[in-house]
């Protein structure tokens, strides 16, 4: 193919030549042989530009011949009377000799241009495409895609040879392994060292100095965009750890602090009841007796909530869902937290009428101990806390209120978040993970968790969807109606 193209293009110098003189041979007597001479470098520079080298130097000697042998004096004849028309040929012969020169170069220095301006805009693709990717894989699928593209390769693989998980790209979409050796291949280095290798069949070789340069740009391209990917997965892995060690450093630190009361209660109530010392009242033994469960339940409250948190960060919470009632639910809460509540007026107002929600009634009872809970934290003695329920389009709606201070506005987006400091408040938050895992729960549960003030306190509200995989639960019928 590559030697019909040439013949093609050598054979344009006299097809070209003979047309020029065609045109030129019924003007033979209106213009002078200078004239004459200067059309003809026309077909020259044409020649040239389309045919090459070759085929401009071709163009320049048959222009001449056909100049001195049709429009020299004595026609249809090579010979030359006058010494002026032999200067004029040889200076055709000249002038159309270095045009022709002058228009190769051009039109070679023309396709330099061209060429780069492909490479840059195949660059700037790539690396467009590259920009902001993290992911190996990734690269990997748009280095294999992109080289398909340029080179029109019948299969392009990119291997890469990384640390964590070697990863393995082929293109075009569908393309089968080859099992013969590649014809070309370029390995991807960084200053890491060897990160993979791309490999290429189907394609021409050799490949030309452009093609082999601009695969082995896109090679180092990628290469830096593999390093700078590698660079972000360690900075991700670092801030993953420093927030982990910021975290378990606040769950020591927040722990401990609320560990110390209840275990300093329970060994001081421990003591007293089982050192044989000691003689205790019936009702002084008694009430030591209920502050040792009181402070203990307290402890697996504590526990069962960070046992909570630690599900919730893994993404290992799973529901058991079952149609459930709100109002038992909460009465199962309350009561776990009847010791805690009797300094204050605890009121559940949920009818039992109320429709039934799917949800996991053991972590449901535990986002109402977290909220009465934390109610009972900042609710004065005496006081009292409201649970109460309605239905509103296709949910049920939860409010806790309690007669506590209000929470700044700047911080009402901010309590269901882990140890966020309130001010004036660290002192009575505990370890700060009752809310954050209520949110948790009601978030799993598809429903939302949000805080409001009050005039006269602070108020937790939480909706649940009446439905549960597009299904809603037959309510039970009541005494005297039929069927």
């Amino acid at each position: 193919m590559f030697t019909i193209r040439r013949l093609l293009r050598f054979l344009l110098a006299p097809g070209v030549v003979a047309l020029g003189t065609l045109a030129l041979l019924p003007l033979r007597g209106f213009f002078s042989p200078a004239v004459v001479a200067m059309l003809y470098l026309v077909t020259v520079i044409v020649s040239a530009v389309f045919g090459g080298r070759l085929a401009g130097i071709t163009a320049s000697v048959l222009s001449f011949l056909c100049f001195n042998y049709l429009f020299i004096q004595p026609y249809y004849s090579l010979t030359v009377q006058h010494p002026q028309d032999v200067v004029i040929m040889v200076v055709m012969l000249g002038v159309a000799v270095l045009f022709s020169g002058l228009m190769v170069r051009a039109q070679a220095r023309l396709e330099e241009v061209q060429a780069r301006e492909r490479q840059a805009v195949q660059l700037y693709a790539l690396s467009t495409a590259l920009t902001g990717q993290i992911d190996p894989p990734d690269i990997a699928a748009t280095l294999a895609g992109r080289l398909a593209e340029l080179f029109q390769a019948a299969l392009v693989e990119v291997e890469l040879t990384l640390p964590d998980a070697p990863v393995l790209a082929r293109a075009p979409q569908g393309a089968v392994p080859r099992y013969e050796p590649p014809a070309v291949s370029e390995p991807l280095v960084s200053l890491k060292g060897r990160l993979g290798e791309a490999r290429l069949w189907g394609v021409k070789t050799p490949l030309s100095p452009e093609e082999d340069r601009l695969l082995r740009t896109f090679a180092s391209q990628s290469a830096l965009a593999l390093e700078r990917a590698m660079l972000a997965a360690s900075d991700r892995r670092a801030r993953v750890l420093e927030e982990s060690d910021r975290l378990k450093t606040a769950i020591l630190s927040s722990v401990s602090h609320e560990l110390r009361t209840p275990l300093a209660t329970i060994q001081a109530a421990a003591t007293s009841l089982f050192n044989p010392n000691v003689e205790l009242e019936p009702e002084a033994r008694a009430e030591l007796q209920s502050l040792l469960l009181e402070e203990t339940e307290h402890l697996t409250q504590l526990v069962g909530n960070l046992l909570n948190m630690s599900r919730l960060e893994a993404g290992a919470l799973k529901l058991d869902r079952e149609w459930s009632s709100l109002a038992e639910i909460a009465g199962a809460a309350a009561r776990r937290l009847q010791r805690f509540t009797r300094r204050h007026n605890l009121q559940i107002d949920i009818s039992e009428d109320l429709p039934l929600v799917a949800v996991d009634p053991v972590l449901m009872e535990q986002v109402f101990i977290n909220l009465i809970g934390n109610s009972l934290k900042f609710t004065p003695p005496g006081k009292e806390i409201w649970v109460s329920a309605e239905e509103e389009k296709n949910a049920v709606r939860v409010a806790v209120r309690n007669q506590g201070p209000p929470i700044p506005e700047a911080y009402l987006e901010h309590i269901f978040e882990k140890f966020y400091p309130i001010p004036a408040q660290e002192s009575m938050r505990g370890t700060g993970l009752g809310l954050s895992i209520c949110k948790g729960i009601i978030e799993a549960h598809e429903g939302r968790i949000w805080a409001e003030n009050l005039a006269n306190g602070v108020a937790f509200f939480f909706t649940l969807p009446l439905s549960f995989e597009g299904t809603r639960p037959p309510m039970p019928e009541q005494e005297g109606e039929t069927p």
